[in-house]
């Protein structure tokens, strides 16, 4: 700090600065000082110069230098939030079996066995690598973890010793082929801050920190968005200058692309953590807590009309989250998809004049492409809310996240 300097410079500003700037003929225009032969011609030159040197040259380069690097934050903040919006809209390897792998040296490597809803199954630390060097010994453990637990995916975390530690894994797989495993190498930025926070201790008061860090590293494979909202953002690493830029600003843009990204998927409301669920739009942690609270005691939900049994679940809220909460196999298909619980009638009006089930609806893309939205307008739901409805019931609860493809690396090459 200190050492290097920005200055703002005109394209003909002169190198000497003893020769007149160009912006103090303009003061002295502005002015109509000129010399003609005064006795104080050459103290109003000077005044001009000073005016300019000390008073307006200095304002505006604070003025040009503020506005300058508000742009460049707002740029900043722009593509940090594409940054996170592209890592929690990454592809999930769905609900797989998996075994996280948080890579060290002298601490050794810690491992996790999640299954494919997540819950923790075994766990435990393997030490591979210099100084203990149990190469063999490390193979045999993580073998048996995935055979025991029929693993198909092994997440690695991409921090210290992961290198190494997807050799380990490559050889695991050349030595146990009919195993039928899958390695992907995955960012474990903020798996350290989420495996100390308050949330990680109360699923799992009795493990030790390093292995919440394994279990985050499991999960955020299976599923990266319902894991990486665990985290507070900024947490997450989306940028290299991120800490330079107004942290208030940076905050709010970055929440709302966690509400965005939470919303745009959707949220199973039997299986969603109370970390996810408060993402979603309308509610809050408290409300969260209470779902969670009212489907333990009570079992899954059977549709969304149950969330007005929830605790402080009032009208408004149901409005807000209800299009954005999922319940999957219940007892009416509509509550499966995006369509708002306020839509419904319209879904009915269609399947009534097309005698069709609703069941037999939902998907039937020949069908529903014939439809022409404007049949099923109304005073409540205009043109655009149609077709979107009818969008939906073409495809209900499309994720639009990418497919899981795993990329293949040539042995040998490093």
């Amino acid at each position: 700090e200190g050492i290097l300097q920005a200055n703002i410079r005109l394209a003909n500003e002169p190198e000497d600065r003893r020769e007149t700037h160009p912006c103090e003929k303009l003061v002295a225009d502005y002015w109509k000082v000129e010399h003609k032969g005064r006795l104080a011609d050459d103290w109003l030159k000077d005044v001009v110069r000073w005016t300019w040197r000390v008073k307006l040259l200095s304002q505006l380069e604070t003025e040009l230098m503020t506005r300058i690097r508000e742009n460049s934050e707002d740029e900043a903040i722009r593509v940090f939030a594409k940054n996170l919006k592209d890592l929690l809209l990454a592809a999930p390897a769905g609900l797989r079996p998996t075994l996280g792998l948080d890579p060290g040296l002298r601490t050794g490597v810690k491992v996790a066995v999640v299954d494919g809803t997540g819950k923790l199954v075994e766990h435990t630390a393997i030490f591979p690598h210099a100084p203990q060097k149990k190469w063999k010994e490390s193979l045999g453990t993580l073998a048996t973890l995935c055979l025991t637990h029929q693993v198909e995916l092994v997440s690695i975390g991409n921090g210290t010793a992961s290198r190494e530690t997807d050799r380990l894994v490559a050889e695991l797989m050349r030595s146990y082929p009919k195993l039928g495993l899958t390695k992907i190498v995955v960012s474990e930025a903020g798996a350290s801050v989420y495996s100390a926070s308050e949330l990680a201790a109360r699923e799992f008061p009795d493990l030790d920190v390093t292995i919440r860090g394994a279990v985050s590293i499991a999960r955020r494979l299976q599923d990266p968005l319902a894991e990486l909202v665990k985290i507070e953002p900024k947490s997450i690493g989306v940028g290299q200058y991120q800490h330079d830029v107004s942290q208030i600003n940076l905050s709010r843009s970055l929440e709302a692309v966690v509400e965005d990204c939470v919303n745009a998927v959707g949220v199973d409301l039997n299986t969603a953590s109370s970390a996810l669920l408060a993402r979603v739009s309308g509610l809050n942690r408290t409300l969260a807590d209470n779902i969670v609270s009212y489907r333990d005691e009570n079992g899954a939900f059977r549709s969304r009309q149950d969330l007005q049994k929830v605790t402080r679940f009032g009208a408004k809220t149901f409005e807000q989250a209800a299009g954005f909460l999922r319940v999957m196999n219940g007892d009416n298909p509509l509550d499966s998809s995006a369509v708002h619980p306020e839509a419904y009638p319209v879904v009915e009006k269609i399947a009534t004049q097309s005698s069709r089930e609703l069941q037999a609806l939902i998907g039937d893309s020949t069908f529903l492409k014939s439809l022409n939205a404007a049949d099923f307008t109304d005073e409540t739901f205009g043109l655009p809310t149609v077709t979107d409805i009818i969008s939906e019931l073409d495809k209900p609860g499309r994720d639009p996240r990418p497919d899981f493809k795993a990329a293949e690396f040539k042995e040998g090459i490093e």
